[in-house]
């Protein structure tokens, strides 16, 4: 680890931003250097300059369906929706598209710029894939909304058959760093999750790949995870916190500290300067007010309107949130 003087920290937050601005990257050592910088402000104040130089003032603002929960065979310690764990959520089968349909014109409706439809699958069984591709058909119909999918593992196939209906965007997460990801998943590994997000990009989706924080891993493995998802190149990553659900093994896990989290995303738009770093679960029970200052820290895109298996903030009052800091919602 990389140590400086503290009355440095100044000069080396502003050289790593400096070059960062002029298109190049940073090191790992460097990444480990800011986070454990004390000049927190400092940091803050040039993670915002990276942000509005790269990506403007507009904030990505996205709502999700829950479009199929429970009975996951997988076995992902943080996931209240694994068929392993007795987490007592609502279980039910795929939505029918005039649900689905309805809630995406209510997201519409209520100001986002997108609608993710999300499965909890290992991967999609056939009958369930075809009635979704043509679920995608009717909303590309009806409304002007950008629609995303998050539906577990798929192939070539189903990949090229998304883009061909109107999927904008495909999100698959890594969710741990790979040093840590077998005390998270065991039905599964690492590089299953990099092959699927490698055959999204190889098909011409836009990849949307994040992960989790505040799972027990150490702060450079959040660090490994934000290097290996840069090295897929994803167009969007979403953040999350990890909110610890009952019946889970990560039950009772103590939470992130707030400034940890937005430290976290300040230094991952360091290493991602041009990508949509999106706030989602957990920052509503973990960051609270304090999401404004990750949208001036870095951040540039929230989920709204609750999550897979948890509520959360109404859109009207996300997007007056965005408006009062001086931001503006993207069309």
């Amino acid at each position: 680890m990389t140590i400086i003087d503290v009355d440095h920290e100044d000069r080396f937050i502003k050289e790593v931003t400096a070059r960062v601005l002029s298109g190049k990257d940073i090191s790992f050592d460097e990444a480990q250097t800011l986070l454990n910088t004390n000049d927190i402000d400092g940091l803050f104040r040039c993670s915002n300059m990276i942000t509005r130089k790269f990506n403007g003032d507009q904030v990505d603002v996205e709502t999700l369906i829950n479009a199929k929960s429970g009975a996951c065979p997988e076995d992902c310690s943080f996931c209240a929706q694994s068929s392993r764990y007795h987490t007592g959520i609502k279980k039910y089968e795929l939505l029918p598209p005039k649900e689905i349909l309805e809630q995406a014109q209510r997201a519409k409706q209520s100001g986002a710029s997108s609608f993710c439809l999300v499965c909890a699958y290992r991967s999609p069984p056939k009958e369930d894939f075809e009635q979704i591709c043509k679920t995608i058909v009717e909303i590309k119909k009806h409304l002007q909304i950008d629609v995303n999918v998050s539906l577990g593992f798929v192939t070539r196939e189903m990949a090229r058959r998304l883009k061909t209906v109107g999927v904008k965007r495909y999100n698959h997460n890594l969710e741990a760093a790979e040093s840590y990801f077998s005390q998270i998943c065991n039905t599964h590994d690492f590089h299953d999750r990099i092959r699927t997000a490698k055959i999204v990009v190889d098909e011409g989706l836009e990849l949307c790949c994040g992960g989790i924080i505040g799972m027990g891993e150490s702060p450079g493995q959040r660090l490994e995870l934000a290097f290996s998802i840069k090295s897929l190149l994803p167009n969007e990553v979403p953040i999350n916190i990890l909110i610890s659900r009952n019946g889970t093994p990560l039950e009772g896990l103590n939470p992130l500290d707030p400034v940890d989290a937005i430290k976290t995303i300040a230094v991952w738009r360091f290493i991602m300067p041009k990508t949509i770093l999106k706030i989602a679960g957990g920052r509503e029970v973990h960051l609270k007010d304090k999401d404004r200052i990750a949208l001036k820290a870095g951040a540039n895109g929230i989920i709204t309107g609750g999550y897979l298996t948890t509520g959360g903030n109404r859109s009207t009052r996300d997007i007056a949130m965005i408006e009062e800091i001086g931001l503006r919602k993207s069309i």
